[in-house]
């Protein structure tokens, strides 16, 4: 059982937001973050994982080169990592300067899964930024602090680890019409589960957001869950290997783009559910030897009535990259460094 008092954590997640969480106006002067960058001698990798996003990869591409590699040299590669799109993503991409990668391509000798955190693991072993930036292809309104609002914290702070982004929202109700409500996935599924075993993370307002940097020195020593489980192993990995402290979060105000539709967030909590209780497990909140049904049931209504829908879902995990001898070949590590902590 928990016995945490709920007085004491929740003390300690108000102190958090206090010095933890950011506008992303308080690092809008850029200039300075390069100087920042050049001091410590950092590099930075921006990846964006795709799939069928021609509508809006050479806007986003365009905008953060331009702004933030042409005007201002605060990134040093754009890296696009792709599950295999059938229109025309990865032409795109590299007509507009970025580096492209098929995820089938990457470390080819260790197959390949379709999903979102196969991407980001096999971005880790192309990219060769200290600090690595991950921001989702399908933005609408992207901007240029969507990728330095997230880099500030970590050149400004050498204790903070893992950044976060949280936003509105808007819900896209009809076309051209929007109202409030994104994000349900977190509301519903994780931040109930969060407040029950790991109460100090519900600190963070969107767990799930798919924009965020951290060091590379930490996401080496992560698995990836090849699917939507990614982000809430990270945040639950990350919080055991140190502490909230080692997080911050930035507010990047609007956030638009494609909403899924409620069959599809139905798979997407499966899969994040599924890596959750892994890991609730493994740090002792809960004890179990049931084995869960790998099978999503969704009931689907016809003119003859329901239908039942099965759907098999796992969730399959990458291994630390520092564990794979390819990417320990390519950064010079040594025996020891193999070792997760």
């Amino acid at each position: 059982m928990n016995l945490r008092a709920p007085t004491y954590v929740a003390e300690q997640v108000r102190h958090w937001l206090r010095t933890h969480t950011y506008h992303h106006t308080r690092f809008a002067d850029v200039r300075r973050l390069v100087e920042l960058k050049e001091k410590f001698d950092e590099k930075i990798s921006l990846c964006l994982p795709t799939l069928n996003e021609e509508a809006t990869i050479g806007k986003e591409i365009l905008l953060l080169r331009t702004e933030l590699m042409q005007r201002h040299p605060l990134l040093d590669e754009i890296v696009v990592i792709d599950s295999g799109s059938s229109d025309r993503t990865c032409e795109i991409a590299a007509e507009f300067g970025a580096h492209v990668w098929r995820s089938d391509d990457v470390l080819p000798s260790h197959g390949t899964y379709r999903g979102k955190g196969e991407n980001l693991w096999k971005a880790l072993f192309v990219c060769s930024g200290g600090i690595v930036v991950f921001v989702d292809a399908d933005i609408r309104n992207i901007r240029p602090s969507f990728v330095y609002g997230l880099v500030g914290p970590l050149l400004e702070d050498p204790s903070v680890e893992y950044v976060k982004a949280f936003y509105d929202r808007p819900l896209e109700i009809r076309p051209g019409e929007r109202g409030v409500g994104g994000g349900r996935v977190t509301e519903l599924v994780v931040r109930p589960m969060l407040s029950l075993w790991v109460p100090e993370l519900t600190a963070l307002v969107q767990p799930l957001s798919g924009e965020y940097a951290a060091r590379r020195s930490v996401l080496e020593r992560l698995a990836f869950p090849v699917g939507y489980g990614v982000e809430i192993a990270h945040l639950l990995d990350v919080y055991h290997r140190g502490s909230l402290n080692s997080f911050a979060q930035v507010d990047l105000d609007v956030r638009i783009h494609r909403n899924q539709s409620l069959d599809a967030l139905g798979r997407m909590s499966f899969g994040i559910l599924q890596t959750m209780l892994r890991r609730l497990q493994q740090y002792g909140y809960i004890e179990s030897k049931l084995e869960w049904h790998g099978v999503l049931h969704q009931c689907r209504r016809h003119d003859e009535g329901c239908v039942l829908v099965d759907t098999p879902w796992d969730e399959p995990e990458r291994p630390p990259m520092i564990e794979v001898p390819e990417y320990r070949r390519r950064v010079g590590a040594s025996s020891r460094d193999a070792s997760t902590p």
